[in-house]
């Protein structure tokens, strides 16, 4: 019996050989002096490639014990020179509560597509009422009304409930469309690292890191 006999059914799955997609080429002509540029760049390439859930991030916070806490979430902008990264969230969710305490977190994308992936680390702050408002105002009316639904992360006493909650929250947006729930917050991480991660099917992965200083940013190439 071989070792790849014993293992367990998922372990199997998770060991199945895959490729890392198809990897545009090259993958950065030049190191822009910020991060910005190039995240425009892969975001303008996925866009273009078709990639599923391109604004899909994942996002890692701590909770009051120190332990990790990661959810996959809506990264809703980028600043030009790739120091901000902004995304909307109730205060009062749990990753909410945990930012309030904690202000950092690190966000990463990653698009099999292209076998590319970003990595940002940074401090977190919560926008103003007005941000939050600006930014209720671009969403569709079936997000606006999960929102108003509310009591994010909170235990769910049953099915009709969540129903009925949500019917409460149809109606209040149906009345009035620009409705910001209270808890409703704009974070945007203030990165101080950010790293971009380009696959190869011959493993020789290419990464470029950025991190930022007092003088402004300073990029190097690091090893797979």
């Amino acid at each position: 019996m071989t070792a790849r006999d014993q293992l367990s059914p998922a372990a199997a799955l998770l060991g199945r050989a895959s490729g890392p997609g198809e990897a545009p080429s090259p993958a950065w002509r030049e190191q822009p002096g910020s991060p910005g540029p190039l995240v425009l760049r892969w975001l303008r390439e996925a866009a273009d490639a078709g990639v599923a859930a391109l604004q899909a991030a994942t996002l890692a916070t701590v909770d009051e014990e120190g332990a990790p806490d990661a959810r996959v979430l809506v990264l809703r902008d980028v600043s030009p020179d790739g120091a901000a990264w902004s995304f909307a969230t109730d205060s009062g969710s749990t990753k909410g509560r945990q930012l309030a305490a904690r202000p950092a977190a690190a966000l990463t994308l990653h698009w099999p597509e292209q076998a590319r992936q970003v990595r940002v680390r940074g401090e977190v702050a919560a926008g103003t009422r007005d941000d939050a408002a600006a930014e209720f105002r671009t969403r569709s009316p079936a997000a606006r009304i999960a929102a108003h639904t509310g009591h994010q992360s909170e235990p769910l006493a049953s099915d009709q409930a969540y129903r009925q909650a949500a019917e409460a929250a149809r109606r209040l947006v149906a009345a009035d469309p620009d409705a910001v729930p209270p808890g409703h917050t704009v974070y945007t991480l203030h990165a101080r690292e950010v790293e971009f991660w380009q696959g190869a099917p011959d493993r020789f992965h290419q990464r470029l890191h950025y991190h930022r200083t007092a003088d402004g940013w300073d990029a190097r190439r690091l090893w797979p």
